[in-house]
């Protein structure tokens, strides 16, 4: 990324570059213990990060459920199913901004149709609630003008 795309995106997240730097530059060990309560609180906002470490999580978790499934192994797929609504609900906590299209395009609808699937261990439904999970997932990249992060081997086809 450039020096200024990089720029331009941390004062888009309201952190100006020096801002940023005073959070993360220090030379105390004690980074967040020994810093006094406001400059505590902005360096675990800054740490957590936005959404995109949440997504980070949901595509990790993405992969391992899509796995169990070609494995068929629909415990493990379900466990890590669960975890993603947590990680996307975790991001929208820290990105508000994004929870009309996550709830609308992907958690009150494609989310429960696979977890029901993943439940009752019914391989074909199970395919179909992925591949609609997956149209979900990508709708919402697109609905959040992150296209882009629909052209990946995540995403295609096995």
């Amino acid at each position: 990324m450039k020096l200024t795309a990089w720029i331009s995106a941390i004062c888009l997240l309201g952190i100006s570059p020096l801002a940023a730097a005073s959070l993360t530059k220090t030379s105390d060990s004690n980074w967040l213990t020994g810093a006094d309560e406001k400059t505590r609180a902005e360096r675990l906002e800054h740490y957590l990060g936005g959404f995109s470490s949440a997504m980070q999580d949901t595509g990790l978790r993405y992969a391992h459920v899509k796995q169990a499934i070609a494995d068929g192994n629909w415990d493990l797929a379900q466990y890590h199913w669960g975890k993603i609504a947590t990680a996307i609900e975790n991001g929208l906590m820290k990105r508000p901004a994004r929870r009309a299209n996550a709830e609308a395009i992907f958690l009150n609808r494609a989310w429960e149709p696979l977890a029901a699937a993943l439940k009752e261990k019914n391989g074909e439904s199970i395919a179909k609630a992925f591949q609609q999970a997956r149209q979900a997932c990508m709708a919402c990249h697109v609905a959040e003008k992150v296209p882009f992060m629909n052209d990946q081997p995540l995403f295609r086809t096995p």
